[in-house]
């Protein structure tokens, strides 16, 4: 992507993408990652691709013979605090400035500051982006364990337990006390009931794997960790520690690592999972340290560059 050498392919911008279209980008985003050894996009982006009515915009690259040789994806919801970019060119066609030519259509679509994703953090992202004036601003750290390796018991603290996630009737603690836990955080601090509906109506959700940490004489939601199976054909399959949160008046009592135990037990003991990942801010410095007493090593880097 980082080649000055002009390409023939058709850069066309699009408020919404045809159900073909779609399809296509999925296509090209399974080639990629396949190559790369990394998504190109996060789940946000792949869940807003099948949501036809959701803001953003779209710009598909094709070649003479209208292959679809790359893609941008523009999160337009808030673009006071910055449009976030994702982008994959297929693996065939790189080098030959399909991707130079889709990073000028987001700066030519984009009005405010920009926040692009660059999952793998590969070399030719990196160099993209300092050609285009962004700076390196987040580091998103994918880390790994295999579920081999022996496990501490939970411990949870006195007056506490644990019980599965109720569809439609916890959505409203949980959501109180996820954006608590997240408040400084761009992404999952700022969750809608309409973010939770439409991942609890995915078909990988398991409300047996999403664990509610509860004060026993009230039943208060204290805390939680909502636990995800990856499963791809050929390939076998991988959990993850999706979302884990204590609220603010639950900290320093061991909670956190106690849900984190609790549902890496459930993903090895209940689901028969080998291996397990998770992905933490590197500015998380004290979630870092837990995860790596758990065992936990690092695996990939994504990296957030910023411009504006």
């Amino acid at each position: 992507m980082s080649s000055t050498e002009p390409t023939a392919d058709r850069v066309v911008r699009a408020d919404r993408l045809a159900p073909v279209e779609v399809a296509e980008v999925l296509a090209l985003a399974r080639v990629a990652g396949d190559a790369d050894g990394a998504d190109p996009f996060d789940e946000h982006v792949l869940l807003r691709l099948r949501e036809p009515a959701a803001p953003a915009v779209h710009l598909t690259a094709r070649a003479t013979d209208n292959t679809l040789t790359g893609y941008a994806h523009l999160d337009t919801t808030d673009p006071a605090n910055g449009i976030g970019v994702e982008m994959v060119v297929h693996p065939t066609y790189r080098r030959r400035g399909t991707g130079r030519a889709l990073a000028r259509g987001v700066l030519a679509a984009a009005s405010g500051p920009l926040r692009a994703w660059a999952h793998g953090d590969h070399p030719s992202a990196a160099a993209l982006a300092v050609d285009l004036g962004f700076t390196r601003a987040r580091v998103l750290w994918q880390l790994c364990r295999p579920l081999a390796a022996a496990l501490p018991e939970p411990v949870l603290p006195d007056g506490v337990e644990l019980r599965a996630f109720r569809p439609g009737e916890d959505d409203e603690a949980w959501l109180a006390v996820n954006n608590a836990a997240f408040a400084e955080h761009p992404e999952q601090g700022r969750w809608t009931a309409a973010d939770l509906r439409v991942r609890l109506a995915e078909p990988w959700f398991d409300p047996a794997g999403f664990l509610l940490a509860v004060e026993s004489s009230t039943g208060r939601l204290l805390g939680f960790h909502w636990t995800k199976v990856h499963e791809r054909p050929g390939s076998a399959p991988v959990g993850e520690v999706y979302v884990l949160g204590v609220s603010p008046a639950a900290h320093r009592g061991g909670l956190g690592r106690a849900l984190t135990t609790a549902g890496l037990a459930y993903l090895r003991d209940r689901r028969g999972l080998d291996r397990v990942m998770l992905y933490v801010d590197d500015s998380n410095t004290s979630a870092v340290a837990l995860y790596e007493r758990l065992g936990f090593a690092r695996w990939s880097g994504h990296v957030n560059y910023q411009l504006g």
